[in-house]
Parts: C-alpha cells; sequence; structure tokens
C-alpha cells in the first residue's frame, strides 16, 4: 500500500533492545512500518517522548491515536501498566490501558498467572502479538512464541486462558558465554539453517534424561573428539529447544490443551528452527503472520474505542 495512504492508528511494538512502528489504515491493514534500536534499555534519562517522535520520523505528525504493547509499559518503561491475571480477555485488555503524560501514547497492561506451586509468571508486549495470532478464535489453541524468554500460551473463547514461560534463549547464551560448556566452544555466526549438529543436540532433548546432565554433552563430545568447537552452540541449542519443547508439551496437556498442534509466532531464524525441533517432535505447526504485533493492537485499539474500523461507519 502506499505510504501516503491515510492512517488511522500508529501501533508500537516496543522491546527491550529495538521498537517497530506500524502505521495502520480504517480496517487495520498494515500501511508500512518502520524499526529502530530504540528499545527501552537503549532510551537515556527516560526520553521516550524524544525517541517515539525518532521512531515515528515524518508520521509524528499524523493526527491520530498511537498504542504501544512491550516493555515500554514496565517499570523501566515510560509509564508502568499494570499486570491483568489470567484468564484474560480482549475487553481487559482494553479497559487496564495506560497513558502517558499528554496522552501521547496508550500502553497496553501486561499479564501475570502462577503455577501449580505457586510461582508467579509474567509477559509484556506477547499478550498482544497472541491476540493478533488468533484473533477471536473460541477454539482451543496453543501459541508459541520463541525468543529469548520462550512463551507458549493457552487460548481460548477469545482469552488468554494461561502461559509459562522457558528462558531458553537466554540460558543458551549464558551456558556459551559464562559457563564451561562454552570454554571449548568457536565463535561462529548462527546458521541460517539447521545443521546436522543442531539435529543431534535436538535428538538428545527430545530424550528423557537429566538435563543437568545432558547440557554438560556440549563439553564431552568435544573433548571425545565427536563434535568440533564451531558446532557446540548449535548442538546446545538443540538440546535447549526440543527440551524446551518436550516439557511444555508436557504443561499444555495437563491444562487440557492439545500440545501436538500449535501456532507459532515470528518471523526469524530462530522460530525456523522450532519448526524443525516441533516438525521432529511431531507437534502440528501453523504459522501465524509476523505482525501479529500490529494486528493485535489493532484489535486492542478497537475495544478499547480509540479507533472505528471503516467497515463499522455509517
Amino acid at each position: 500500500m502506499p505510504h501516503n495512504a491515510r492512517a488511522s492508528l500508529i501501533a508500537v511494538d516496543w522491546g527491550t533492545t529495538s521498537a517497530r512502528a506500524y502505521r495502520l489504515d480504517g480496517q487495520g491493514n498494515v500501511l508500512d512500518s518502520r524499526n529502530a534500536p530504540l528499545g527501552v534499555s537503549q532510551v537515556a534519562g527516560g526520553r521516550f517522548a524524544e525517541a517515539l517522535s525518532s521512531l515515528l520520523g515524518d508520521w509524528d505528525g499524523e493526527k491520530v491515536p498511537r498504542i504501544a504493547s512491550g516493555m515500554i509499559g514496565s517499570r523501566q518503561g515510560w509509564v508502568e501498566a499494570p499486570y491483568l491475571d489470567c484468564p484474560a480477555p480482549l475487553n481487559a485488555l482494553a479497559e487496564a490501558i495506560a497513558r502517558t503524560p499528554g496522552d501521547r501514547l496508550h500502553v497496553v497492561p501486561g499479564l501475570r498467572t502462577r503455577d501449580g506451586n505457586g510461582t508467579p509468571d509474567v509477559m509484556r508486549g506477547e499478550e498482544t502479538q497472541v491476540v493478533g495470532a488468533v484473533g477471536r478464535t473460541r477454539t482451543p489453541l496453543v501459541v508459541v512464541l520463541p525468543g529469548t524468554h520462550s512463551k507458549w500460551v493457552c487460548v481460548e473463547d477469545g482469552r488468554i486462558v494461561d502461559f509459562v514461560t522457558y528462558m531458553t534463549g537466554e540460558l543458551w547464551h549464558v551456558l556459551l558465554q559464562h559457563s564451561i560448556l562454552g570454554r571449548l566452544a568457536v565463535a561462529t555466526p548462527p546458521a541460517a539453517t539447521t545443521t546436522p549438529a543442531f539435529e543431534r543436540g535436538m535428538a538428545r532433548g527430545q530424550g528423557t534424561g537429566s538435563f543437568m546432565h545432558d547440557i554438560f554433552g556440549a563439553r564431552t563430545h568435544v573433548l571425545m573428539g565427536e563434535l568440533a568447537g564451531e558446532e557446540v552452540g548449535e548442538w546446545l541449542s538443540g538440546l535447549l529447544i526440543a527440551r524446551e519443547i518436550r516439557n511444555a508439551r508436557q504443561w499444555a496437556q495437563r491444562r487440557g490443551y492439545d500440545g501436538a498442534r500449535v501456532r507459532l509466532v515470528g518471523d526469524d531464524a530462530l522460530v525456523a528452527r522450532y519448526v524443525t525441533a516441533l516438525s521432529a517432535a511431531d507437534v502440528s505447526v501453523e504459522r501465524a503472520d509476523s505482525r501479529a504485533a500490529a494486528f493485535g493492537l489493532w484489535q486492542i485499539a478497537v475495544e478499547a474505542g480509540l479507533v472505528h474500523p471503516i467497515s463499522d461507519r455509517t
């Protein structure tokens, strides 16, 4: 669509390290997008208003509502938006929107839950991606959002019922950079596609072994000449992702959901790894639109009355 088409909403997926902005028309279609390394951790002195103007550039003069989700609503962000308890329907997210000074930006709240042992879990930003990925579907569904902190989310009747977080991406980085497992590793750029080393690690992760023991294989396989230093990161990635999938499927099934069928959100190389690992675990994968955050922000903005879809106008 042409850049000069009229926008009805500007939506921002504002995370820790980067921010992506979208212009949407009166029917919720994405007209254009742009991103910048202006995440919450990159904005000095709380100058979020300046960061927003920089991100939007020539869009900044458009007199349309603006809505955002993600870490911009955290304690370290522009304004702290509340955590809502699960189950959380769409209208609850809309009703709890926070506003920055001068109403420059409307900020979507995060969600919280507790596991069976009472340990709390939280999300910020992923709830909006889930809304955009599933729409108003009433069929029970499991949504997977790979990342530094991967989320598995149970959705039903238009509500986010429950979720669980796995620190898979961060753990991979910590183990390689700050543990003995990385001592024999040789740093290499991330592979564009999965490798034999990834698949070997994945096979180990699918097994029933003890995680604390299994990860030591990232060192011992090298010592025994069975793994090259350049393959350590790939092997460990396969093990961690496969073990996440195994545990998360069990979690979903305990919650009464079909862990053998998921909708996957994302569009980067990491998501491709999850597709491989999920398929190897006999999990049916359906890909969500990579712009799920934009579509989720649109739905929340409509529910909150910030915008009125053209199709609803008389």
